[in-house]
């Protein structure tokens, strides 16, 4: 007998009725009735797990493979290789239900489940900080560098709500950041307001690694370094101001503190300074403004140490020199830097920065009230933009602060650079009038004077 073709044993068991007929097929002839209503040629097939009857029993077998027989050996969990075990065993799969296959696989009770280790890595000292932060605050006993931004950040808020009543209508942008490494920020920014042109106060905390020649440069100012560590974990805090008025009669401020510290895996504190101050930039000189402003700033160094005031501030008109123009800024300030363990011990240096942070609002918002409705023209705006051009060469030429911004990875640009102002001006040539309120304030800026 011939073999039956695939194709019609496909079709028996579907329920088809075969006609035989000569090409070509006609389709509606094979096809006559409805499936539903043909009955199927073989009886409906039984569930695959009920075994199957022989009626002839086997009187020969051919032994299994060893394979078959015997369980190989296998790295897997022991639980789950002695539950396999059985499953190993010569049997019909029609004689094992499915769902006592799936229960054979399930580990069984009082058998510790194994799970692959999981390897996290460490936290961060950000990461702890955090922690530290939410569970227990900031306290007189927390380290300093956790004081220090909760610091900064409690004179942001005070600074940018005794700014905003000057102009209420103008509102400060305030943009929150943060970066992957750990840290962030906070950016209190104003622009083209009644009374600024542009004002911002911004707080900046870092979380980075210093390499092996960053560390070098910096022992020639901190000896406390380890000289033999190829990398150190660093944190740094910051709060920096400038405004910049619309008012060409007001003068322009700056402000910066600062905290840096370098720490070990573990988060302990390695070495540590502080480094920071305050001076003014007017376009038009008032004599009792710049004395003001000065003898605010000495009051708050004068409860420390007296010699604090003379000494920063001569450092303040060297610093903020502009070489290449031969002349000052402004008329100056306070300035200093790398202030550690040889100069006093922390919690001093830190009460000296608190104070020094304190005397601001006092020193230049009676400055602010009395300049900023006075009248001016076109020629007091010209000067003023020239003056402006100025402080921009000294920002992006000279200043440290800048340069280690820019300089750092992951570093918001917009936030270091919220320093220079909305407008600037460079004339070629230009000269101020002999006899005039711009040559004055020329000839302060060469020569530095001793204001109080």
């Amino acid at each position: 007998m011939a073999a039956t073709r695939p194709c019609l044993l496909w079709a028996r068991h579907s329920g088809l009725q075969i006609v035989p007929q000569q090409r070509p097929l006609n389709l509606q002839r094979i096809y006559k009735r409805p499936l539903s209503t043909q009955k199927p040629l073989s009886p409906k097939p039984r569930p695959y797990w009920v075994p199957k009857t022989d009626p002839k029993p086997r009187t020969e077998s051919k032994p299994l493979p060893p394979s078959r027989t015997q369980p190989v050996a296998s790295p897997v969990a022991p639980q789950v290789a002695d539950d396999a075990e059985a499953l190993v065993r010569p049997r019909s799969i029609g004689e094992v239900p499915p769902e006592q296959l799936v229960a054979q696989l399930r580990p069984k009770e009082g058998r510790p489940k194994v799970t692959e280790p999981l390897h996290a890595d460490a936290p961060s000292i950000a990461d702890r900080d955090s922690v530290s932060k939410r569970e227990s605050g900031v306290t007189e006993n927390s380290p300093m560098r956790l004081r220090m931004e909760a610091l900064i950040k409690d004179k942001q808020n005070e600074i940018v709500a005794a700014l905003q009543k000057l102009d209420p209508t103008n509102k400060f942008r305030i943009d929150t950041w943060s970066r992957p490494a750990g840290g962030g920020g906070i950016s209190c920014v104003q622009q083209d307001g009644e009374v600024f042109e542009k004002a911002g106060v911004n707080t900046s905390i870092v979380y980075g690694t210093l390499p092996r020649p960053a560390i070098d440069k910096m022992r020639v100012n901190h000896k406390a370094l380890d000289p033999d560590a190829d990398s150190l974990e660093f944190f740094a805090a910051g709060l920096s101001l400038v405004l910049h008025p619309q008012n060409p009669n007001a003068p322009t401020v700056h402000l910066n503190y600062r905290y840096f510290e370098t720490m070990d895996k573990d988060g302990a504190c390695n070495a540590w300074w502080f480094g920071g101050g305050t001076d003014l930039t007017p376009s038009y000189l008032f004599d009792e403004d710049a004395i003001h402003f000065h003898r605010s700033i000495k009051d708050a160094c004068d409860k420390h140490d007296r010699s604090y005031y003379p000494r920063f501030k001569q450092w303040c008109d060297k610093y903020f020199h502009i070489p290449h123009r031969q002349e000052s800024r402004g008329v100056g300030g306070i300035f200093f830097d790398d202030l550690d363990v040889e100069e006093k011990d922390q919690e001093q240096l830190f009460a000296f920065v608190k104070d020094c942070l304190g005397s601001f609002l006092l020193g230049y918002l009676p400055i602010i009230t009395r300049r900023k409705d006075m009248p001016y023209g076109d020629r007091e705006k010209e000067w003023q933009q020239v003056r402006r051009g100025r402080y921009v060469e000294f920002n992006l030429v000279h200043d440290r602060g800048t340069s280690f911004g820019l300089n750092t990875p992951g570093a918001r640009v917009e936030s270091i650079l919220m320093s220079l102002p909305l407008t600037a001006r460079w004339m070629y040539m230009h000269e101020p009038e002999r006899g005039s309120r711009e040559e004055r304030l020329l000839n302060v800026l060469k020569q530095p004077v001793e204001w109080v």
